[in-house]
This record gives structure tokens, sequence and C-alpha cells, in this order.
């Protein structure tokens, strides 16, 4: 690759790109990477049906979910109809009241204030009975979504999935602020207005991060753009969300999404009301928004401590059942709905296999699971329909409702699907090497070489390196019980800060020289600059 640093070349051909053509457009990741609108299904009819709307100033609900890709989708589908003259207002549903997805009681809600189009963002896909009902009421149902849809669709007026079997669309991995944005920009294309859409990829770049989805192809550049947005956003609740998280503008990349921004825009809907989110999203008012951002912070404390404590629940029964089982599940009565997905993912990171959390109630029992790339959770799901009430979500992420009488059966299934398929698999969590280097290959300008891949997420994880034998000059345990690890490590006389998250159990095992694996991180501390090693598992060596 001429003109490539060989490390930056190592690293683009790991994730698949060698072709010069590749090579270039990943790089520049610029609007070349955006497909037309009107290549997903149902574009076309959506455009025609919302116009309509427009024209003829129907009332328009936007109904959404409620975690952060919901809420982004939201505020940015009500904002951007509004912008087109439309009467446009915004309904997400509450997590503890109402559960997740369409509901007949709040179309039913819906319809007495007026509304005659509903148009879902992020939610959908699965609502059979609600849409049908929706449709008896007078309503007309466009459903934009970008979950797994089953082997038939809902009997909406539109359906626009990039994920449907019949889609054409070149890039099948949208969040679903990606698929309202397409939307708006299939009702602004050849109106010369365009760029107004383009001022809100803050919010899809905000959705796409949180969900996880992909940072490739369109994500890639959407995000790249909200991620200059984000840097000086004009957004007075970001702003003071921001403040409130000690993030400086001008230092805010896709890192900062998944681990401060994206929690707090989640953790309203994870514990009570997702309104809030929504409304420091487009707050116009200093003192609101100060108020918002406060409140967000209030809840992402309690969402922290109700992790936590789920979390060291949860664990004790799966290791008491056995952790070594396929699929591990635990259950309880009063387990918080908000945070179950968090701790299913934590504990299915820590003893690698899938795992199901479930609340019990007398009636309904609700589930939420998290999976690994061995085990495709939705169809397994779709395995299981006959005992479920509703389910939906992804290969690896899925939630789902059940009468309480069928767990048991439920349980028992998907724990036989999850032996016939792994039980001769070696599950053991590997990590990805890009390259072995020494570490001094970064006193240079290597580093910011290697950032030309930014944005960093899902699909483009940030490079990940081995050095051999790096000396061990100090090391201590940070955090209040210890569970972090601080190193400071020498190689050819340069010395590294090195942090080791939830490696502080391992400082027994820390020997002088010690083979690493790790990221590079740019990290303030007493206002200055410097680069830090995220240490992700070490070997004692000779």
């Amino acid at each position: 690759m001429a003109g490539v640093h060989p490390l930056v070349a190592q690293l683009l051909y790991n994730r698949g790109i060698s072709e010069p053509s590749q090579v270039e457009l990943f790089l520049s990741a610029d609007k070349r990477l955006e497909a037309d609108p009107f290549l997903l299904p149902d574009m076309h009819q959506a455009v025609s049906r919302t116009y309509q709307a427009l024209l003829s100033g129907e009332k328009i609900a936007v109904y959404g979910d409620f975690d952060a890709d919901g809420i982004t989708a939201t505020a940015l589908m009500v904002q951007g109809l509004s912008a087109l003259g439309g009467r446009a207002m915004p309904y997400i549903p509450h997590r503890l009241y109402e559960g997740y997805g369409l509901k007949v009681a709040a179309l039913e809600k819906l319809r007495k204030q007026g509304v005659s189009l509903v148009i879902t963002v992020d939610t959908g896909i699965t609502a059979f009975t609600e849409v049908e009902k929706a449709q008896r009421m007078g309503m007309d149902i466009i459903i934009t979504d970008h979950h797994l849809p089953l082997s038939f669709l809902p009997p909406a007026k539109v359906v626009v999935n990039p994920k449907r079997s019949d889609s054409v669309y070149p890039f099948a991995e949208l969040a679903g602020v990606g698929v309202a944005f397409k939307l708006l920009q299939a009702l602004l294309k050849g109106s010369g207005r365009e760029e107004l859409i383009n001022r809100a990829l803050d919010l899809v770049a905000l959705g796409t991060v949180t969900d996880m989805s992909p940072l490739v192809g369109e994500n890639r550049y959407w995000v790249k753009c909200g991620l200059e947005l984000l840097n000086s956003t004009q957004r007075l609740g970001l702003q003071e969300m921001m403040r409130y998280a000690r993030l400086k503008p001008g230092n805010i990349d896709a890192e900062s999404i998944s681990w401060i921004l994206g929690p707090r825009l989640n953790a309203a809907g994870r514990l009570d009301n997702a309104t809030t989110s929504y409304q420091l999203l487009l707050t116009q008012n200093p003192q609101e928004a100060s108020s918002l951002a406060s409140e967000l912070e209030e809840k992402n404390a309690e969402r922290q401590r109700l992790t936590s404590e789920l979390l060291n629940r949860a664990r004790e029964k799966i290791i008491a059942a056995g952790v070594d089982l396929p699929l591990l599940m635990a259950v309880g009565e009063d387990y918080p709905p908000g945070v179950m997905g968090l701790v299913a993912g934590r504990l299915a990171e820590e003893f690698y296999r899938p795992v199901i959390l479930f609340r019990t109630g007398h009636e309904v029992c609700r589930g939420s699971g998290r999976s690994i790339p061995e085990f495709d959770l939705m169809a397994a799901l779709k395995n299981c329909r006959d005992l479920l009430s509703k389910f939906g979500g992804h290969t690896r992420a899925a939630g789902f409702s059940l009468p309480t009488e069928n767990l048991p059966h439920l349980q028992q299934r998907l724990f036989n699907l999850a032996q016939d398929q792994l039980a001769d698999l070696d599950l053991r969590p590997h990590i990805d090497i890009d390259a072995e280097v020494p570490l001094p290959i970064f006193a240079g300008e290597t580093f910011e070489k290697t950032q030309q891949l930014a944005p960093f997420g899902c699909g483009n994880p940030l490079p990940t390196f081995v050095s051999r034998r790096v000396a061990v000059v100090d090391q201590h345990q940070i955090g209040s019980q210890g569970e972090h690890l601080g190193l400071k490590l020498r190689q050819e006389g340069i010395v590294w800060d090195a942090i080791g998250f939830r490696l502080g159990n391992f400082f027994q095992e820390i020997t002088p020289y010690v083979d690493i694996v790790y990221n590079l991180e740019k990290h303030q501390w007493n206002g200055e600059e410097r680069l830090r090693l995220n240490l992700l598992d070490f070997a004692p060596t000779d």
C-alpha cells in the first residue's frame, strides 16, 4: 500500500481492507460511503405517506424505544418532521409500566389525541397484533426498525428495515437512528435542503455508537461527522451533560460516547421515564438543560449501584449452578428490568457463555439475554416462539416476555438448544491481536498514524498489540476495593503508564518481566496529555 505506514497497512489488512480503492475510501470516510435511501424496502411508500400527512396537516406520532438508539431516533424524527412543517409529537413507552415495543393502550391514547399516522423508530418489526389493531382504529403505521424481522412482516402500511430478506440495500447494519435518518434523507432528497438533516448527525452518532452498531460503511461516515458536531455542540443539554461528566469539547471520541454519554442517556429509560433524555437533547432553555443533566447524572449513579448489586446476586446463583454449563441462567422476582441486559452482558463476558436473566411475576415473566458469537440468541428464541408472548433483538442481545407457567419449559428448551450447538466447542474468550511490536515504536508519530482508522468501536476495534519482555518498574492496585491494576513499564529506556481494568485480582502474578497485550489511549493527567497503555492481558516471562 503505497504511502501508507506499514503498521497502518497491517491494521487495515486485519480488518479485511487491502485493495487500494478500499484503503482510500476507508481512511477518507466521506460521503461516498452513503447509499441511496430509496434502495431501502418500502421507502417510496414511506415518503409518499409521510408527505401526505405533512401536506394535509395530520397529527403524526413518532413512537420510539427507551434506549439511547430509540431516544436519539425519536428526537431526530420529531425535529426533522417539525422542520418540514409537520405536526409531530414523541411517544416513548415507560419501561416498567408499559415495556418494550408498540402497545395497544398507547396507540388508543394517541388515537384519542387525534393521531392518524404513527412512525415507529427502533421498534415495531414484531408488532403484529398492535399494528392490526391500530389500523382498525383508523391509524396508519410506518415501521422503521433495524431489529431482525421474523419470517413474515407486520401488516403495516410501510416496513422500512435494511434486514428484510428482500432488501437490496448495500449495508444492513444501520442502527435504529440510522434507519430514521434515511427516511428523513429520502424526504429531503432533491429539495435543495439535504444539508438541513446533516446537522442532526450528532444524534446519529450518539445512537449508533451506544447501540454497538458496527462502525464501518455508512455508520463510519456518520459517526465521524457526528463526532465533529459533538465536539462543538450547540445542544444545551449535551453541553451540560458534558460539563457534569467532566468531558471537554474537542476531546470527545467514540469511546466517550460508549462509556460516558451513552450510559447517561440510557439511564433515564433504564430506571424510569426516557423522556428526561429526550428533553435533554432538544431543550433550548439553559436552566432546564442544567436540571435535566443533573437528573441524568443522579440516575446514572443509581443505575451503577443497581447494576453492581444485581451482578453480585446473579453471579452467585450462576456459580452455584455451575459455570461450565452451555447456557447460564438466573431467576429472581425483583431483578431491576432496566439493568438485566447490562448484567447479562457482563456475565457473558466473564464466563464466556450465553447468559439469560429472568424476572418472574405471578402471571408474566420477562427475560433479557446476552450471548457469544457461537450462539445465535435470536434464532434460539424463534425456536421457542410457541412459549413466548413477545420477543425481539439481535443475534447476541435479545429480550422477551412469556406466561410465567411456561418458564420451566422455555428454560429446558433453550438449554437443550445451547447444549446441541455448543457441546463440542472449546468455549474460551480470546483476544485478537493486530501486531507484535516493541513499545518504543509508539514514542514517535506511529500512534497518530494509527488514529487514521478512527472512529473505533464494534466492527472496527481499537488496535490491539502485544509487546514482549517488558520490565515492570512499579505495580499497585487501584480502586476502592483494589479491583484495577496500575503498572509502570519500561522498555529500551522509555517508561510507560499502564492500567488494567478489573485485573486487580492478578496483582500477585506480576513478575519483573511480562509479555503484555494492550490498547493505547491518550490520557489527561494534571493538565498534561500522555499516552497510556490499557492492559488487556499479561503473562510472566523470563
